[in-house]
């Protein structure tokens, strides 16, 4: 395969068993690529193991002042400088296509991992995990995929060498064909220890990369609080600790090369030694002597690839292993690819028992955010969550393969492509991320065609941003759909950043929309406006809010409390004020005591509930 055939059309499957079955199974799809750059290295190293012959021929023939055996010598030499030149070229170009494809390769396995977990991935697995697998690991991967070819030109060369030593000159051949197996396999003892550190560094590595991406994601947060130099001072101290395990780990793998450059040349030592003895009792001519020296020194340099390919695979093969449990990671519910159509009707949750009519704007209250976030993921599809998803094989793992999946038209979306079931409902969850490029580009969405641009916007309320956005425009157009946003929008402030989000999902107009605390970060004048104009664009569509905020409950058609993960009243919102005294202390923030007295629905719905902060703060601006 060539480089610019990339991407792969398919990737595959990869055999995730163990790292080790990982490794193989990266190689066999790409037996091709493997064996053309076996074959360049084999012209290589042969012609570099050719040389020693027309050296000892030239030597001879000045000894015997033969001028036409020196010309023959000349010739192969340069022969065999064109195949040296010509083998290393197209060596290198093979093994770096290799590299790179089969880097490719596992990036879009990690890609396509990742669509398929969705938000269920960093829950799993931490996102300074997954960033050392997408980044490091992967390139000790490729070094080891792209050295194997180079190994193996190394290999079958050093062996060829040996015997033809063995032939040439048997008593120096004896010497050298035990001489260098041992060598070879002297490091071996010091692989493990060498692994170890080298695990160790990687995972403090990974440990400071998940600091340092929290901290970032947090800077606003921490220079409010003046907490920059505590969190500084901890970046600076996890750094230090990667630096002394990569310094231990350097060590080890100097000491590894020294004993690959010592051994060796004790053996050149004592070759030669016994070589001038030979020499000199007359049983082999200089000639001979000097070829037998130079392939002995030959052979010094298919050693370094035994090392090379020992540290490759020494750090290849925890490298493997943890990309492998990535990607062995599945969505414990399974999907039979059946074609059941265009999925609509109302969406219910067996779980908790909720039920959101087709059509209506459907207000949800959980009390807790974690569970409102738990259940906005399961209505999206994704497999019901407990406390132990983390544990990979384990008790949560097999009560959520167990749950109930969520019905959409009475059709279980487990039971449908999971293309079909993003499509049909779409999940906005509390902190929604936008994605580096223009505004235009950030609105430029699978969408149905109902919903335009601008309405979106200004349903969403997002006059405001668009103004910053045409200030903050780099050319004279003042066009704020081609402002650049920053990475995950870090140029907005968090209210601005939700509305955007809000305006992308409302441009999608998927038949079901699921938001999570969809105006936690708006003062509440913008979040009624919001609330209006949800309502409005929305008509005709399932829509499920997550809140607490009075505000946007008000506008639902119809509200669902949720207490202990289960649906226990359900009617418009200000009669749940009046008859449910839970739920009325959920929404206002009151104590039992004072939620058990009876409410003024219309106090609870035109002012801040009592407690909550959120609402008493203006919104940040950019």
């Amino acid at each position: 395969m060539h480089i610019r055939d990339l991407p792969h059309p398919d990737p595959g499957v990869p055999d995730v068993r163990t790292g080790g079955r990982f490794l193989l199974w990266l190689y066999k799809k790409q037996l091709g690529g493997q064996a053309k750059a076996l074959l360049w290295g084999l012209v290589h190293t042969g012609a570099v193991a050719s040389f020693p012959v027309p050296v000892g021929i030239a030597v001879q023939a000045v000894v015997d002042r033969d001028g036409s055996r020196l010309a023959l010598a000349g010739g192969l030499m340069a022969l065999l400088g064109v195949l040296v030149t010509v083998g290393d070229t197209m060596l290198h170009r093979s093994a770096i296509t290799n590299w790179i494809t089969s880097v490719a390769r596992v990036q879009q396995l990690l890609a396509r991992k990742t669509t398929e977990l969705g938000s269920a991935m960093t829950r799993r697995v931490a996102a300074g995990e997954i960033v050392a697998v997408s980044t490091g690991d992967l390139e000790k991967i490729g070094w080891f995929v792209e050295a194997i070819s180079r190994f193996g030109a190394a290999a079958l060369t050093s062996v060829g060498v040996c015997v033809a030593l063995l032939v040439y000159q048997p008593a120096l051949g004896v010497v050298v064909a035990i001489g260098v197996p041992v060598l070879a396999l002297a490091v071996l003892p010091m692989l493990p220890p060498a692994t170890r550190r080298a695990d160790a560094q990687r995972e403090k590595a990974g440990l400071a990369t998940e600091l340092a991406s929290d901290t970032v994601a947090g800077l606003r947060v921490l220079r409010g609080i003046g907490g920059e130099e505590l969190f500084l001072g901890r970046y600076r101290s996890a750094s230090q600790e990667v630096r002394k395990a990569a310094v231990r780990s350097a060590r080890m793998w100097s000491l590894i090369s020294a004993v690959q450059v010592a051994l060796p040349g004790l053996l050149l030592i004592a070759v030669v030694w016994y070589g001038v003895q030979l020499a000199q009792d007359g049983r082999i001519a200089i000639g001979e002597l000097v070829t037998i020296y130079s392939a002995v020194a030959f052979l010094l340099y298919p050693l370094r690839h035994f090392e090379e390919i020992a540290m490759a695979y020494s750090f290849s093969r925890p490298s493997a292993k943890r990309t492998a449990r990535l990607l062995a990671l599945s969505r414990p519910a399974g999907g039979r690819l059946t074609d059941h159509g265009t999925l609509d009707g109302d969406l219910h949750d067996p779980v908790t028992g909720l039920t959101a009519e087709a059509g209506r704007l459907t207000a949800v209250v959980c009390g807790d955010p974690d569970a409102a976030g738990r259940l906005a993921a399961r209505l999206g599809g994704q497999p019901a969550e407990s406390e132990d998803e983390g544990v990979e094989g384990g008790e949560g793992a097999q009560k959520a393969a167990a749950a109930p999946s969520v019905l959409l038209g009475g059709t279980p979306l487990d039971d449908v492509p999971r293309e079909a079931a993003r499509t049909a409902v779409l999940v906005q969850d509390k902190d929604p991320v936008l994605l580096s490029g223009t505004l235009g580009e950030l609105l430029d969405v699978p969408a149905s065609g109902r919903v335009d641009t601008a309405g979106a916007l200004s349903a969403a309320q997002c006059g405001d941003v668009l103004a910053a956005l045409a200030q903050a425009s780099v050319d004279d157009s003042g066009d704020p759909m081609r402002t650049r946003i920053t990475e995950r929008g870090r140029s907005l402030s968090g209210g601005q950043r939700q509305r955007l989000a809000l305006a992308r999902s409302l441009v999608t107009d998927p038949e079901v929309l699921v938001l999570d605390e969809p105006t936690s970060a708006v003062d509440s004048h913008t979040e009624a406006r919001i609330a209006d104009g949800l309502r409005e664009i929305r008509t005709g569509r399932t829509t499920v809010v997550l809140t607490s905020s009075p505000l946007l409950l008000d506008r639902a058609e119809q509200v669902v409390f949720l207490h202990d993960g289960k649906v226990v009243a359900r009617a418009p919102h200000r009669e749940l004020l009046r008859t449910h005294p839970a739920y009325r202390a959920v929404v206002t923030r009151e104590t039992e005591a004072a939620a058990d007295a009876p409410a003024d629905p219309a106090m609870a719905t035109t002012t801040a509930p009592a407690g909550d902060t959120r609402h008493d703060k203006i919104e940040e601006t950019a």
